[in-house]
């Protein structure tokens, strides 16, 4: 028997490729929470950002913070939405301007959703 490979994954624009450039400590924390999302559960380390939409917060060996928006609510995927660094050294709170770029994100996720699902039910009649 092999593993459950789980919900595949779509990276939202760029997303793969910032957290391709994380150090690899953090690459590790939030690859695992996106593996447990994808097998339909929620890692204790992701917390609820907006509208279905949860974020892992991962902080490096030295010292940076780096989070990761992801939805897996949505029918048959897990939509990575936004990867990046939090700069800002006052606060814990997400930036204005990365939240505004998430809920872009998640509309266009749910988008794509919308026409798998339509795609989807085509096919079956």
């Amino acid at each position: 028997m092999g593993t459950d490979p789980g919900k595949p994954i779509i990276w939202m624009v760029d997303s793969k490729k910032i957290l391709s450039g994380f150090p690899k400590d953090v690459r590790y924390e939030i690859g695992h929470s996106l593996r447990i999302a994808q097998l339909g559960s929620k890692d204790a380390s992701a917390k609820p950002l907006f509208s279905g939409v949860l974020e892992v917060v991962a902080d490096s060996e030295i010292g940076n913070t780096y989070r990761a928006a992801y939805i897996a609510k949505l029918e048959d995927y897990v939509y990575v939405l936004h990867c990046f660094e939090k700069k800002a050294k006052h606060g814990i709170a997400t930036p204005k301007s990365q939240l505004d770029l998430i809920r872009k994100r998640l509309k266009a996720a749910r988008e794509h959703n919308a026409k798998h699902i339509r795609e989807s039910a085509s096919q079956k009649t």
